[in-house]
């Protein structure tokens, strides 16, 4: 995300704070009735969108094996869209170019804030964990990482909002120019993979895979697994986004959707290794290269799929945000909607999930 969209969906959120809370409201219990209230109808046709990174395994998988296909039945098209970054999906779902989307925490954060509640619902859980500091060797603490080159995706994304506010917990302080104690160095993964083995950066904080390829690849070190930051050690990386007026006019179709997004998480859980195969089939379909084998296991085994959105993490991540100076005050209330995902888990016997709502 640009300084300039930061900057952007910071004055937008500024100008609605005193109305987001009743248009989330409103939309709320506008889309939540018709999602709850046994609604049936479906679309002819459902766009869906998702990246090709072994983050959005569910989606990966539930594409290359034909499950999201299998349980939309023959009246519903699955249009499947592929994105590189998050603002480019939600500009698409925000347009209805697309339906629905798997994607970060982050652009869901900012796509609800641009449409002051009206046009997005989270309605479920996808990945998480998968991502933390790699370093290079000589650097065993915080105050080492004084006067250091960090990367990080993009500005103002998830893992650069989790590097700012740790470094800040621990009395570091890094500017949005690169300047500070640490220089933040925003920049593709790729770049940073590249950048690090050629010593011009001395760490990143990075999601799977590239978390296990500066690892196995580049012989980086470990100093923050982000996972050990949170409770339980889970918190959101990717989940499940919906277009408020698709919810709306097609309850039955989203249903249907979440069916394959359990059947798919579910898949993963019970046959790993035949997972791992089917989204790398489907990531060198898509990006014509497939991962390194032994980066794959890695990076399967520390991520962890789950249709339970985190909703805590969604809302501290937020705060971090705020706290850091990249995100202005933004009501959050009503961003979920988990009616459909729990009427399945209940009907399955299986335990529902929260929002995080007191």
């Amino acid at each position: 995300m640009s300084s300039r969209t930061l900057r952007a969906l910071a004055l937008a959120s500024a100008a609605v704070v005193a109305t987001t809370a009743l248009a989330a409201c409103g939309s709320d219990d506008e889309t939540t009735t018709a999602a709850a209230g046994g609604g049936t109808a479906e679309a002819t046709a459902l766009k869906l969108g998702y990246f090709p990174n072994i983050t959005h395994a569910p989606a990966l998988v539930g594409v290359h094996n034909k499950i999201f296909e299998e349980k939309l039945g023959t009246g519903t098209k699955l249009e499947a869209t592929t994105f590189n970054a998050g603002p480019a999906a939600i500009e698409a779902l925000l347009s209805g170019a697309i339906d629905a989307t798997y994607i970060g925490p982050n652009p869901a954060i900012n796509g609800w804030s641009k449409s002051k509640g009206e046009a997005l619902k989270i309605i479920a859980g996808s990945t998480s964990g998968g991502a933390g500091l790699v370093v290079k060797e000589g650097i065993n603490s915080p105050a080492d990482l004084k006067g250091k080159k960090i990367a990080t995706p993009q500005l103002g994304n998830t893992q650069d909002v989790a590097l700012r506010a740790w470094l800040k917990e621990n009395g570091l302080n890094a500017d949005t120019s690169g300047g500070g104690d640490v220089s933040i160095l925003p920049q593709d993964n790729a770049t940073a993979v590249q950048a690090f083995t050629q010593g011009s950066i001395d760490g990143a904080w990075v999601p799977e895979p590239n978390y296990s390829k500066l690892i196995l690849e580049s012989k980086a070190k470990v100093l923050v697994d982000e996972k050990t930051l949170w409770p339980n050690q889970e918190f959101v990386t990717t989940h499940l986004i919906v277009s408020q007026k698709f919810l709306k006019e097609y309850p039955g179709t989203v249903k249907k959707l979440l069916e394959g997004h359990i059947a798919s998480v579910e898949y993963i859980a019970g046959n790993n290794a035949e997972a791992q195969t089917a989204a790398n089939a489907q990531i060198e379909s898509l990006s014509g290269k497939p991962l390194n084998g032994e980066i794959l296991k890695a990076a399967f085994a520390n991520l962890k799929f789950t249709y339970d959105p985190i909703a805590s993490s969604l809302f501290t991540s937020a705060k971090n945000a705020e706290t850091v100076g990249l995100l202005d005050p933004v009501d959050l209330k009503g961003i979920y909607d988990l009616s459909l995902l729990n009427e399945l888990l209940k009907a399955n016997g299986q335990p529902e999930v929260s929002d995080g709502a007191a």
